[in-house]
């Protein structure tokens, strides 16, 4: 005699129960409404500033301007989002940016030409990268203890490098990148390297097994350790790619400004890490995408253009920018809710 066949297990038609998407799904959701919303911020920017001042602000040179000012920020923002995406944290890339700036404008650097003030930017960013990666790694000093003093100490240093005054650069391949001339196809030359360092940002960030372990490192340290992955080292090369943007961000600022000075990068870090926070990426660390906090930078900048161009007062740009980041912040929450 046949014996029934019961059903399976929590199902009480027999039929197996439809498979669940794949939890990738739900991720690319998320980035995605999140890329749209910054998109449509950014519209809805560009419409007011066509509206208010349409002359001025849709002037081929204006958005050039906004581009060129948004790459020096958006470089630092790019190693930005890697260290808050490991979960830590970088007050110092203004102070770095100053302190590679005047360091790299002086005159004994300037006689060695183009190459000597790239360099010095770099290995000066660079530097105060692996300090911070020092101690924060092994020292096992909090990021934001650590990066302060960092702060403190690269302001200072620099203040007594320039005596309080501008370094004037004199090297005519350096201030020529700045000029109309060198443009390619109409694009200035610091915005082509804001895009190059953002593609390889984001190749790095997503493609590559350096980061994965940074997400590794910033979704759970513990998990991360036990599946191998050297946290300290990873920390370590993770401030070093920061210092490294602080260099880059360092020399382009020579170009459009044509100077050194300590109070080069002032509040960087507040707007590095603001444009990374409404990007996407989570201050917790585990979670962050280079091209939201590109997105990032793109709006700060096009406020501050827009507020300029209308003779708006700084303290109402300000608040802008505040009340972006609160209803980006509630955007992201909302859309972590529903998916």
């Amino acid at each position: 005699m046949t014996q029934p066949v019961s059903p399976p297990r929590g199902s009480s038609t027999g039929k197996v129960p439809p498979a669940q998407p794949p939890a990738w799904r739900g991720v690319l959701v998320r980035a995605d409404v999140r890329t749209l919303s910054l998109l449509g911020v950014l519209a809805a920017l560009i419409l007011i500033g066509g509206i208010t001042k349409p002359d001025e602000f849709l002037d081929t040179r204006n958005l050039q301007l906004v581009l060129t000012q948004a790459s020096v920020i958006g470089v630092v923002t790019v190693g930005m989002t890697f260290v808050i995406v490991s979960g830590g944290i970088d007050l110092s890339v203004g102070a770095i940016v100053a302190l590679a700036s005047v360091w790299a404008t002086t005159l004994a650097t300037q006689e060695y030409g183009f190459a000597g003030i790239l360099f010095t930017a770099m290995v000066v960013g660079v530097g105060c990268g692996l300090v911070n990666g020092v101690l924060i790694a092994y020292g096992a000093m909090v990021p934001f203890i650590a990066t302060l003093a960092m702060l403190a100490s690269a302001r200072g240093l620099a203040l007594q490098i320039t005596d309080g005054k501008t370094q004037i650069v004199t090297v005519p391949s350096v201030l020529d990148l700045g000029e109309r001339d060198a443009y390619v196809l109409g694009i200035p030359p610091l915005v082509l390297v804001f895009a190059v360092v953002t593609v390889i940002g984001w190749l790095v960030l997503n493609r590559t097994t350096f980061g994965r372990r940074t997400v590794a490192v910033g979704g759970n340290p513990e998990a991360a350790r036990l599946a191998g992955i050297d946290v300290r080292r990873q920390r370590l090369y993770l401030y070093l790619l920061s210092g490294l943007c602080c260099g880059i961000a360092a020399f382009l600022l020579i170009v459009l400004a044509g100077s050194g000075q300590n109070t080069n990068g002032n509040l960087y870090e507040l707007d590095a890490i603001a444009a990374a926070i409404i990007g996407g990426t989570l201050l917790t660390g585990g979670r962050g995408t280079i091209t939201g906090s590109v997105l990032g930078v793109l709006i700060f900048t096009t406020i501050t253009n827009i507020f300029a161009l209308n003779n708006l007062q700084s303290d109402v740009q300000q608040i802008a920018k505040g009340a972006i980041i609160v209803a980006a912040v509630l955007v992201q929450r909302r859309t972590a809710s529903t998916t």
